[in-house]
């Protein structure tokens, strides 16, 4: 695609150190239009970048250092946040103040409502005290493929989550429709280690997650609230879902597949399929495979795409809806650069991975 402005974006990356931080070093350290203007990290503050992580060097170096508000304000235009929740919302009305445009990879402004999040993340919430209840209406929900206009005129946007992008990916062009019935939809969906952050988890060692496969958090789990917010909003009403994640020995990639009662039972499996495809024509970063064709996460590997496959089961009427990303690039930080291009007036797709290296 063609590039649509050569001015330079500088780039803040808030929390580097983590494998959130890392993609993003590494996507905005190849792109043509950004350059990554600080480093910040509390852990690895003080080190060098290229000696602290000499399997990805930077041409010129960094050091890493520690959140400093005005330094950032001087040197950056954006700040992207890769940082626990709850911590995001004690810097970002900072940086706003400051004429620094922020992208949160936390859950901190994905409700419009501050009390909902308090809600959810309680023991953030009691850690974190937060007041900014005008910032939560104002951010913009990251969805880079539906909420691209809006997203160009903020100055805040929430990136959503990696189990709400590959599952809202597919649900959304039915619920918006009024395809599917909202009563009843069920979410399965399998995520890869990385998931669980770089921070050292006894249940994300190679002896305890390897040849197995587990389901977690299944009744309350964080995301059911953003997936049934956004849901929600497509649908025009409320949306009660269930929602299950399952941990998998891989390092990388989500599998969703979503189950739901087509309205219509005369729909085949072409329909729903065109319907998709009319949905995201013109969309770089989604492809939809023929029916009969399931995808697999070693597909969108190392890329920024979804990969979605539908099916109709004619017995009971039902719909079949799956979806594969890379749940640290389209679930993470290749969506914050993809909004990063739609913010700063660029091609949404300038500087991301399209293709995978197979096997």
């Amino acid at each position: 695609m063609a590039i649509s402005t050569s001015e330079l974006g500088r780039i803040a990356i808030i929390g580097a150190s983590g494998y959130g931080g890392l993609q993003l070093v590494k996507l905005i350290s190849e792109h043509p239009i950004f350059e990554i203007s600080i480093l910040n990290g509390e852990r690895s503050s003080g080190k060098s970048w290229n000696q602290l992580n000499p399997f990805m060097k930077i041409m010129g170096d960094k050091q890493i250092t520690k959140s400093d508000i005005d330094e950032i304000a001087t040197n950056s235009d954006y700040a992207i946040l890769s940082l626990p929740n709850g911590v995001s919302s004690q810097l970002t009305p900072l940086l706003l103040e400051k004429g620094v445009k922020v992208l949160d990879l936390s859950a901190d402004y994905r409700f419009k409502s501050l009390d909902k999040w308090k809600e959810i993340y309680a023991k953030e919430s009691e850690k974190y005290p937060r007041f900014d209840y005008e910032l939560c209406e104002e951010a913009v929900y990251g969805f880079s493929e539906e909420f691209s206009l809006e997203i160009s005129k903020s100055r805040l946007i929430a990136c959503p989550g990696c189990y709400p992008t590959s599952s809202l990916s597919v649900l959304i062009p039915f619920l918006k429709q009024g395809l599917i019935d909202s009563e009843g939809i069920i979410i399965d969906a399998k995520s890869g280690t990385s998931g669980g952050g770089r921070n050292p988890s006894e249940q994300l060692l190679l002896s305890e997650c390897s040849e197995s496969i587990k389901p977690y958090g299944v009744i309350g789990h964080r995301h059911t609230a953003e997936i049934e917010s956004i849901a929600s909003n497509f649908a025009g009403h409320q949306v009660n879902l269930q929602f299950t994640p399952h941990l998998v020995p891989m390092v990388r990639g989500i599998l969703s597949t979503v189950y739901g009662r087509l309205r219509d039972p005369g729909l085949t499996a072409e329909d729903c399929k065109i319907v998709v495809e009319a949905f995201y024509k013109n969309h770089p970063f989604i492809d939809i495979l023929p029916v009969g064709t399931y995808p697999a996460t070693k597909w969108v590997k190392n890329t920024n795409k979804v990969m979605i496959s539908v099916e109709v089961d004619k017995r009971n009427g039902r719909i079949v809806l799956m979806s594969v990303i890379d749940n640290l690039l389209k679930g993470q930080a290749g969506q914050a650069v993809q909004n990063l291009n739609i913010m700063h007036g660029l091609e949404s797709d300038i500087g991301l991975p399209k293709l995978t290296y197979y096997p």
